[in-house]
């Protein structure tokens, strides 16, 4: 007598909006669906809402002028320089507008880094540990996985709105969710930028990433945490480096 069994239920495919809810509660929902299609919608109008909100905030109650000040009192020797310059206004004001146009396009240059940075990833988990991801699929990872990253920067728009003084505010850390936040500017810059990178959110994008790229690639956590982690303390001691010279 042949045996009937059943077939295994085959899941339904999320929507966008499904994914950014799962990213949160259920990632490993997420990761899997974007294995049958890698969209990435809903991050990149959040990417673009949230900075568009947080350029704003920062335009009505910091000002431009001041969010130049303040990045350019991180560097003391930088600013000395400046300030003994012949054209130190006008270098400020040309310097202001720039920090403006950048911050309310800032959503380009982090799509590129995301389109480098998961070529990164697609070619060692392939290549080096056997994966089998699209392109494609690990930046949808890397788009969704930085997703949380957003929360920083919402926070930041409440702390604007609720009173943060304009003279210590930073606009590449707006929140005190890193140790570089509570250091002093008499702490070396580049120090300053590797704990910067200690950051909450940073490390639960990081962790998200790990979960990604296993699912999408196919391969251990263990060898997508050797992909992720690798090239994230690579990304740390460049802009460490760069901020050192």
């Amino acid at each position: 007598m042949t045996e009937i069994t059943e077939a295994a239920p085959i899941e339904a495919p999320l929507t966008e909006t499904q994914r950014v809810i799962d990213i949160f509660v259920a990632p490993s929902k997420t990761f899997t669906d974007i294995r049958r299609k890698a969209t990435f919608w809903g991050p990149l109008a959040i990417l673009i809402v949230v900075g568009l909100v947080f350029a704003f905030a920062v335009q009505q109650k910091v000002g431009w002028e001041r969010v130049f000040e303040n990045n350019l009192h991180q560097n003391p020797t930088k600013a000395e320089k400046l300030e003994s310059a012949p054209n130190a206004e006008q270098v400020k004001a040309i310097s202001a507008k720039v920090t403006a146009v950048v911050s309310y396009i800032y959503f380009i240059p982090i799509l590129i880094f995301t389109a480098i940075y998961a070529l990164l990833l697609w070619a060692t988990v392939n290549f080096g540990f056997g994966g089998t991801a699209k392109y494609s699929q690990i930046y949808a990872v890397s788009m969704y996985a930085s997703l949380v990253m957003n929360i920083k920067f919402l926070l930041g728009v409440v702390a604007i709105f609720a009173g943060l003084a304009p003279d210590s505010f930073l606009i590449n850390n707006p929140v005190g969710s890193n140790i570089g936040y509570y250091l002093s500017s008499d702490v070396p810059l580049w120090l300053r930028t590797m704990c910067m990178h200690l950051d909450l959110f940073e490390i639960w994008s990081l962790v998200l990433s790990i979960i990604g790229v296993s699912i999408v690639a196919k391969v251990s956590r263990g060898k997508a945490s050797a992909v992720v982690v690798g090239w994230w303390l690579l990304v740390v001691i460049i802009t460490s480096g760069l901020a050192a010279l």
